[in-house]
């Protein structure tokens, strides 16, 4: 069976994630940081589905090594997903550079590097899938967390651009936009319930999405309208409400 390459494969999403494809029989390379913590988590699916699981350390801001990571596996990926995240306040990235700095090279510029490196392989061979979990805040820019939302609509229009570029090479590029994940990265966020979804809920819905080939996936289905609300809302306006 194929391989899924997971980067960012510490976060809550990323877990679920892991479960699922393992579960539909997908052998899984796991990439993070600090890579050692995973193993309780690849016992786990080692013991649940009869697949392959390999732990790998990856860097998402070392982009030196992305080349060099990706040419060390051994059996190249039929698919890679990318749940690599940082969220800072936004009131701290605005006195601290540092924060805002990682939050561009987190949530954009590494995750660019490394699939400038899969997007090549991908289209040489005609074959595969990206998935890119980017967010709803990309989708207009708002005063609560606009150097975060940025980040991410630069990835969006990244893998729209990508999603383009890779059609006629029938490799799928689907861009995952969820609004509120009650993960630890939202922890300390009061979140409304009705517009909240699980790790396992979206890790799912992002499953049922590549599989049917989609390209676009709001989760949960609702912020499609609410995004979509936003975005018209006239400028004039806009800029008077505390959103």
């Amino acid at each position: 069976m194929s391989y899924v390459l997971i980067i960012g494969a510490k976060s809550d999403i990323a877990k679920e994630l892991a479960r699922v494809y393992a579960k539909n029989g997908y052998n899984l390379y796991l990439a993070a940081r600090n890579s050692d913590s995973l193993n309780d988590l690849v016992n786990d699916i080692k013991i649940r589905s009869n697949v392959d699981v390999q732990i790998k350390e990856f860097d998402i801001v070392k982009f030196e090594t992305h080349q060099n990571f990706y040419d060390s596996l051994e059996t190249k990926p039929l698919g890679v997903i990318v749940t690599a995240g940082y969220m800072a306040e936004q009131k701290e990235c605005e006195k601290e550079w540092n924060k805002t700095l990682n939050t561009i090279n987190v949530n954009y510029l590494g995750i660019i590097s490394i699939l400038n490196i899969v997007s090549n392989d991908m289209e040489k061979n005609k074959n595969g899938f990206i998935i890119g979990v980017s967010s709803v805040a990309g989708d207009r820019g708002r005063k609560a967390n606009y150097i975060y939302g940025s980040s991410k609509a630069a990835f969006s229009a990244y893998l729209s651009g990508l999603r383009n570029r890779l059609y006629e090479s029938k490799v799928q590029v689907l861009t995952v936009k969820p609004g509120f994940v009650n993960t630890k990265m939202t922890k300390d966020l009061d979140l409304p319930a009705k517009l909240t979804i699980e790790p396992e809920d979206i890790a799912l819905d992002i499953y049922n999405a590549q599989q049917k080939g989609k390209d676009i996936l709001y989760t949960k289905g609702i912020w499609r309208l609410i995004m979509l609300i936003i975005k018209h809302i006239p400028e004039f306006i806009f800029k008077k409400m505390s959103i």
